[in-house]
C-alpha cells in the first residue's frame, strides 16, 4: 500500500533537486539546520560526505517510558523496525529497501527509540515510504513469537560490563531512567500486541520526536515530517528522583565489574552537562590504547590500588532532567573491594586541576569533531539532541561552549557527583565488593 509520502505534491516537485545535495568533503564538519513544525516535530538535516541520504526518525519512546508491567517495551520498539506494519508486512519493507541497496537499522537509550533508513540519494523516496510506516506497528502475535528467540540472543549477548552500567541506573533511579533498556528476562514473551500497541499511543508523540536527515534537503525531509501521522494523545515521561544504593547480581568466576556513580548533569542545562563531560574525559573516560592503562585521576586511583588486570573507566551519562556520572570498573574478585574504595576517595575529592580541564576540553573536542565529521555519528548527534532538547548545536558553536567552561565549573560538577548519595551496581564474585552504606 503507498503512503502519504508518495502522494505529496512537495516531495514530487523537489525531490530529484532536494535528494540530490552536493556532499561535503570527508572529514569537514557540515552546517545544521533546524526547523520547528507547528506540531512540534523537530526537523534537522546536515550535508553528506558521499551522495548517501540517512533519515532517523528518533521518537520519545525510550525505556524511562515504561512501567512495571511494560518492561521491555522500548527493547521489542527497537526489534519492530524488521517487523510487519499496518501498512506493509516485514517481507516486502526488507525487500523493497534491500532492492535500492539500503538498509534500515534501529537503536535507542533510555530516553529514545530511533530508525534509521539508509540509501543512494537518487532512492530517498523508497527508504522515507517505508520509515513513515514505522509510525504504524502491527505487533502480530506471530511475530512476537517467532522473534522471541532474537530478543533471548541479544539478552546474552549483553556484556558483563553493560550489565553493571544497567545495574548501577537501577540503584539510583528505581524506575524511570532506571528501567534496563533491555528487556527483563521474565517478561519475555509477557507483552502482549495490546500492551504495546499502548506503549506506543503513549510515547509516540509529535511533541517528543524528532525527524533528521544526513544528505537531504532540509526543506524536502520537512515536507516529508508534514505527512506523518501521530499516534493521538501521547503521555510525559516522569520526572526522575535519586535515589542512590545497591543493585547487585552475584554469579561464578574469579572477577567483578562494579559501577559507582552519583548525580550528574541533565541535557537541559547545557553547561552542566558539559561540565560533566569534560570531567568524564579529565578523569579518565578509558584506555586509549589495547589494553593500555587510563590516564586521569582514575588511572592513578588504580596503580596505586595495587591491582592487577584492573580496567577502569569513567561513566557519564546527561539526561532530558537528570543525569549520572562516576566509574566502572573490573577486576579480580580478590582485588576489586579495595580497587573500588581508592576509585571512590578520588572521586569524593573533587580535585580537578586546570591541566586535567585542558586536557578534559582537548579529548572531548576531539571526539565532537570526529562524531560531526561522520555521517554515521552525525545523524545520531543531531537526532538525540533535537529530540531531548529540541534544538540542535553545531560543531562550532558546541566547540565554543567547551572553550567557555571554566575550572570551576567543572570543580562543581565533581562535587556535585562525589557529594551526592552513591549509587552501587555489581555482578560477578562479589564477596569483597563494598556496599554503598561502606563507601558514604
Amino acid at each position: 500500500m503507498a503512503c502519504n509520502a508518495s502522494k505529496t505534491s512537495l516531495l514530487r516537485t523537489i525531490a530529484k533537486r532536494g535528494y540530490a545535495t552536493c556532499p561535503r568533503p570527508v572529514g569537514d564538519v557540515s552546517g545544521i539546520n533546524v526547523k520547528v513544525l507547528e506540531n512540534k516535530l523537530v526537523v534537522a538535516t546536515a550535508d553528506a560526505t558521499v551522495p548517501v541520504s540517512r533519515v532517523s526518525l528518533v521518537l520519545g519512546a525510550g525505556s524511562r517510558n515504561e512501567a512495571y508491567d511494560t518492561q521491555g517495551a522500548s527493547h521489542l520498539l527497537r526489534l519492530a523496525g524488521g517487523l510487519s506494519t499496518q501498512n506493509s508486512s516485514a517481507f516486502a519493507i526488507a525487500r523493497n529497501i534491500q532492492q535500492v541497496g539500503g538498509t534500515l537499522t534501529t537503536w535507542g537509550d533510555r530516553e529514545v527509540v530511533g530508525y534509521t533508513v539508509t540509501t543512494t540519494a537518487d532512492n530517498a523516496e523508497t527508504g522515507l515510504r517505508y520509515l513513515q510506516d514505522l509510525l504504524q506497528p502491527a505487533f502480530k502475535p506471530w511475530e512476537l513469537v517467532d522473534n522471541a528467540k532474537t530478543v533471548v540472543n541479544q539478552l546474552n549477548a549483553v556484556s558483563t560490563e553493560q550489565r553493571a552500567i544497567e545495574l548501577v541506573h537501577k540503584a539510583a533511579f528505581r524506575n524511570g531512567l532506571g528501567n534496563s533498556i533491555y528487556s527483563p528476562r521474565f517478561q519475555l514473551g509477557k507483552l502482549s500486541s495490546e500492551s504495546l500497541q499502548h506503549y506506543v499511543s503513549q510515547t509516540f508523540a509529535a511533541s517528543r520526536a524528532a525527524v533528521v536527515g544526513v544528505g537531504i534537503d532540509n526543506n524536502t525531509l520537512a515536507g516529508f515530517a508534514q505527512t506523518l501521522q501521530f499516534p493521538s494523545g501521547g503521555g510525559k515521561a516522569g520526572s526522575a528522583n535519586w535515589y542512590g544504593g545497591d543493585a547487585r547480581k552475584d554469579t561464578s568466576g574469579h572477577r567483578a565489574v562494579v559501577a559507582v556513580a552519583g548525580q550528574g548533569g541533565s541535557a537541559a542545562n547545557n553547561k552542566e552537562a558539559l561540565a560533566f563531560a569534560i570531567l568524564k574525559q579529565a578523569l579518565g573516560a578509558g584506555a586509549v590504547t589495547k589494553r593500555g592503562n587510563s590516564a586521569g585521576l582514575f588511572g592513578e586511583a588504580v596503580n596505586s590500588s595495587g591491582g592487577a588486570g584492573v580496567s577502569v573507566k569513567a561513566l557519564n551519562a546527561s539526561y532530558s532532567d537528570s543525569g549520572i556520572f562516576g566509574f566502572v570498573v573490573s577486576a579480580d574478585a580478590k582485588d576489586i573491594g579495595k580497587t573500588v574504595e581508592f576509585l571512590v576517595r578520588g572521586l569524593k575529592s573533587a580535585s580537578v586541576s586546570d591541566k586535567d580541564v585542558a586536557r578534559g576540553k582537548a579529548l572531548l573536542k576531539a571526539r565532537i569533531i570526529s562524531q560531526y565529521s561522520s555521517d554515521g555519528g552525525l545523524i545520531k548527534q543531531i537526532g538525540r539532541q533535537a529530540s531531548l532538547t529540541r534544538n540542535v548545536l553545531e560543531a562550532d558553536a558546541l566547540i565554543a561552549a567547551i572553550d567557555g567552561i571554566s575550572q570551576a565549573e567543572v570543580q562543581q560538577a565533581a562535587k556535585k557527583a562525589g557529594s551526592s548519595k552513591l549509587a552501587v551496581g555489581a555482578i560477578g564474585h562479589l564477596a569483597s565488593v563494598p556496599y554503598a552504606s561502606d563507601l558514604a
